[in-house]
Order: structure tokens, then sequence, then C-alpha cells
């Protein structure tokens, strides 16, 4: 009659710890995620200061979000970088496009803009930023991206090219509300997503560096 008591006692400490070790966790993941909306830039220059700004020898636009391209073309024009390499560019669309997309005359600056074709994901931005980076022979860069994919992309970044000199500069989309974000699906489910993909990209960074120690 003892056994099955102690049995159950072993069972119920299992699952009393169980229970604790999810519910630790689960405050933990809610914690980094406030953590991260909190860390999400606010505000960003503005057109007007860019040709004060700490000159880098390029401005690299992560597409993907509206606003991007005319920041940095705005900042190229400001004369903010020697080049414009824009990353993740969809196969077929050129520079005079992007221009007019951007509401700019052609002629002045097409000279100065790269496109890459071959990214297609924030990784593959990185990679293919460091590699033209290293043909160039350039060593610091601003990177223009969404305020909330910022931090990502800076991670991402530094492990492609822990070298070079990264000067994060966000766009603040229109559409993207972080007062009572939670109160907002869209906003709550892009930053969540974000998040979640943060994590797993810190995760695999830890992981490669642990192996190559």
């Amino acid at each position: 009659m003892i056994r099955p008591r102690h049995r159950s006692n072993r069972l119920g400490r299992a699952l009393a710890l169980m229970l604790l070790t999810m519910l630790l966790a689960g405050a933990g993941w809610a914690g980094g995620l406030l953590w991260f909306v909190a860390d999400v830039p606010r505000t960003a220059p503005s057109p007007e200061s860019y040709a004060a700004l700490e000159r880098t020898d390029a401005v690299v636009v992560l597409t993907g979000g509206s606003g991007r391209l005319k920041t940095g073309l705005d900042l190229l024009n400001a004369g903010a970088a020697h080049k414009l390499f824009v990353s993740g560019v969809y196969d077929g669309v050129e520079v005079q496009e992007l221009l007019r997309m951007a509401r700019q005359a052609p002629g002045e600056v097409e000279c100065c803009i790269v496109l890459g074709y071959s990214a297609d994901n924030t990784i593959g931005n990185a990679y293919e930023t460091a590699g033209w980076m290293e043909e160039q022979g350039y060593h610091s860069l601003r990177l223009v991206t969404g305020n909330y994919h910022m931090r990502r992309s800076l991670l991402e970044f530094h492990n492609a090219m822990p070298g070079a000199r990264i000067v994060p500069h966000p766009v603040i989309p229109e559409n993207v509300r972080l007062d009572e974000w939670w109160m907002r699906r869209g906003t709550a489910s892009l930053l969540v997503n974000e998040y979640v993909k943060y994590l797993l990209a810190t995760v695999r960074y830890w992981l490669e560096e642990s192996l190559e120690s």
C-alpha cells in the first residue's frame, strides 16, 4: 500500500516541477519580448540633419519595407556615404526603376547605386553586403532598415563582418504603432514574429561560436 503512494508523490512532484519550469520559461519569454519591444527605436534622424551625420563608406538599404529606399537615397544625396548598396532586390528591378519609385531625378546619383539580387532574407542580406564591401575595400556602413527589424539585422551583420563599423539608421514605418502595441493585432503579430526570429538567430550565433571555440 505504501509503494503506490510513493509513486504518486514522485509523479506529483515531477508534474509540479514541470509546471514551474513552463511558467518560468513563459515568464522569461514574455519578459524578453517586453525588453525587445522597448528597445525598438521610436525616432530616427530627420532628413535635414543627414548632411551632419557621421560619414560611412556606404549606405546599405535592406528591401522589404516602406520608406527604406527613399531614406537611403536621401542619405546618399546628402553626402553621408560614397555609395548606396540595396540588398535583396527582386530580379529585373534596375536603378532607374528604383529611382522612379523613390521619386528622385535619375542621373544625379544613379552612378553611385549598386543593387544586390542574391539575398532573400536577413542572413542573405548580411553576407551579400559583406561580399560587396570586401570587393570595394569598404570598412564602414550605415544600415537602413525598419526599426522593428534593426536589432536582428545588426546581429546578422556583425556576425557576417565582425571587423566593420556599422551605424544603425532605423526607418519608422507608419503602420507599425508602438504605443499600446499589444492592442494592435498587426503590430503585435509583427513584433512577436520578429522577436522569435531574433531569438533563433541568437541561438544559432551562440551555437556557431561554441562549435568554433
